[in-house]
């Protein structure tokens, strides 16, 4: 991938994280008592988490200290 198709896949993985972590605070506000459905959300961010991550490491260049 190119750095802009990876810059453009970045803001992407960012707009969900923040979708799926205002869709937890709703469902806690509730007082939902969907544990599984909450827990998968979760799961979902964290991976979405560690895929922004990955874009972030390879778009920053190596630096020797």
């Amino acid at each position: 991938m190119s750095e802009q198709e990876l810059r453009k896949r970045l803001e992407l993985l960012k707009t969900e994280h923040r979708d799926l972590d205002a869709a937890i605070a709703a469902l806690l506000e509730s007082g939902s008592s969907d544990q599984l459905q909450i827990a998968r959300l979760k799961k979902r961010k964290l991976a979405l988490k560690d895929q922004i991550a990955l874009i972030e490491d390879s778009l920053l260049p190596d630096i020797i200290a």
